[in-house]
C-alpha cells in the first residue's frame, strides 16, 4: 500500500514539475528468454550502469519532475543488483518492474517496496505463449508466478502485448485474470523502425505478429471500453482506447507524440532518449544541463511531428501529458486507485 507521505510527495512535485512524468529505464539488455518479437535476447554484452550510478541517475529524474519509473529491459530481475535499486526508487516514484514471469517467485523480498510488479504473459494457451516466448515452461512459469507475487502480497498484474496472434483472444484474457482481481495491462505489438539505430532495440518485425485486422483491433478496444464500466483491474484508459481504435480504423492519429515531454526512456548504459527508437542524445547526468535548453524544445516540436511507432506505452503519455493529463488518469482510474490505496 502506497504511503501517505510518498503521496503527498508525488503531489507536490507534479505541481512544479515541467510535466515530465514518465520515465522507462531499459536497465539490462540481458534475458533469458528468446521472445519472437524482441531483438533484446540477440545482443545481451553490453555494459551496465553501476549500483550508485543508477541511484544518482534516479536522484536526476527526480529533480526534473518524474513521477513514475518502469524498470525494463531485457529482464531487470536479472540484476543481481535490483533490490537495492527498487529499495531506493520505491521511496520517490510510482515504481513498476517487468518480469516474464520466471524470476520474479524467487525475488520476494527484493519487490516488497515497488508499487507493481508487470508479468509479461500473452495467452491462456500455454503452448502458444511458450512458442511466443521462445522458451518451453514459460506459461506455467508465469501462472505460479502470479499467484505467488498475489499470495505474498505484492501488487502483480500480467501485461499481455496485443498482436494479430492473440487478438481474438484478448477479451477473454482480460476477463480471466480482472475476475479473480488481478489487474491487466497492455502493450501493443509494433517494431522498431529504424531498428539498431535507437537508443534501444526492441521490436522487431514479425508478420505473424503484424495487426492486420483493424476492425477486430477496433472491437477490442469498444469491448475493453464497456468491461472497464463495471472493472476496475482493467488499466488503461479510455481515452487511449479511443484513439487505438480511431488509429485501427482509419489509420489516423489524434494524439501527437509527446516524447521529451510527457516521457523519456534511460537505457542500460545511462543515455536518454525521447524514446528507444531514437538515437541516444547525452548521458543522464548531463541531463540537469541541457533540460531547459532550447535545443530539447525543438526536439520536442521535431518528435511531435512523428508517426513511425505504435508503441502503446508512448500512446498513452502522449493522450495524457502534462497535469491535465495526469489528473484525467487519476480520474479514468480512480477506482484502481483507492482499491491500490486501501481506501
Amino acid at each position: 500500500m502506497i504511503s501517505k507521505s510518498k503521496i503527498l510527495s508525488l503531489a507536490k512535485r507534479a505541481v512544479k514539475s515541467p510535466g515530465t512524468y514518465h520515465a522507462q529505464w531499459f536497465i539490462t539488455r540481458k534475458c533469458n528468454y528468446r521472445c519472437r518479437g524482441c531483438a533484446v535476447w540477440m545482443d545481451q554484452g553490453s555494459e551496465e550502469l553501476s549500483t550508485e550510478d543508477v541511484k544518482r541517475g534516479l536522484d536526476i529524474l527526480r529533480d526534473i519532475g518524474v513521477l513514475e519509473i518502469v524498470f525494463s529491459g531485457g529482464n531487470p530481475l536479472l540484476r543481481d543488483d535490483m533490490g537495492e535499486i527498487l529499495e531506493y526508487a520505491s521511496k520517490y516514484f510510482i515504481t513498476t518492474v517487468y518480469d516474464n514471469g520466471s524470476i520474479a517467485a524467487g525475488k520476494i523480498e527484493a519487490l516488497r517496496n515497488v508499487d507493481f510488479v508487470a508479468v509479461s504473459l500473452d495467452t491462456l494457451d500455454e503452448k502458444k505463449n511458450d512458442y511466443i516466448k521462445g522458451v518451453n515452461g514459460a506459461w506455467r512459469r508465469a501462472m505460479e508466478t502470479i499467484e505467488k507475487l498475489r499470495d505474498a502480497g505484492i501488487h502483480v498484474g500480467v501485461s499481455p502485448t496485443i498482436s494479430q496472434i492473440n487478438l481474438h483472444e484478448i477479451i477473454d484474457f482480460t476477463k480471466y485474470f480482472t475476475e479473480r482481481g488481478i489487474p491487466v495491462w497492455y502493450c501493443l505489438y509494433t517494431y522498431d523502425y529504424q531498428p539498431n539505430k535507437g537508443v534501444f532495440s526492441i521490436g522487431r518485425k514479425n508478420n505473424e505478429y503484424e495487426i492486420t485486422d483493424g476492425k477486430a483491433l477496433a472491437a477490442v478496444c469498444d469491448k475493453l471500453m464497456e468491461i472497464k464500466k463495471e472493472n476496475k483491474y482493467v488499466y488503461i484508459t479510455g481515452k487511449t482506447l479511443r484513439a487505438v481504435k480511431q488509429l485501427a480504423l482509419t489509420g489516423r492519429r489524434i494524439w501527437r507524440c509527446a516524447a521529451l515531454e510527457s516521457f523519456l526512456v534511460v537505457d542500460h548504459e545511462g543515455r536518454v532518449s525521447g524514446c528507444h527508437c531514437r538515437e541516444p542524445l547525452f548521458s543522464i547526468f548531463d541531463l540537469p544541463k541541457v533540460w531547459g535548453s532550447g535545443w530539447i524544445k525543438g526536439l520536442r516540436k521535431e518528435y511531435s511531428r512523428c508517426a513511425n511507432c505504435i508503441y502503446l506505452c508512448y500512446i498513452f503519455y502522449s493522450v495524457h501529458r502534462g497535469l491535465p493529463g495526469l489528473l484525467e488518469i487519476i480520474f479514468d482510474q480512480w477506482g484502481s486507485i483507492k482499491d491500490y490505496m486501501g481506501k
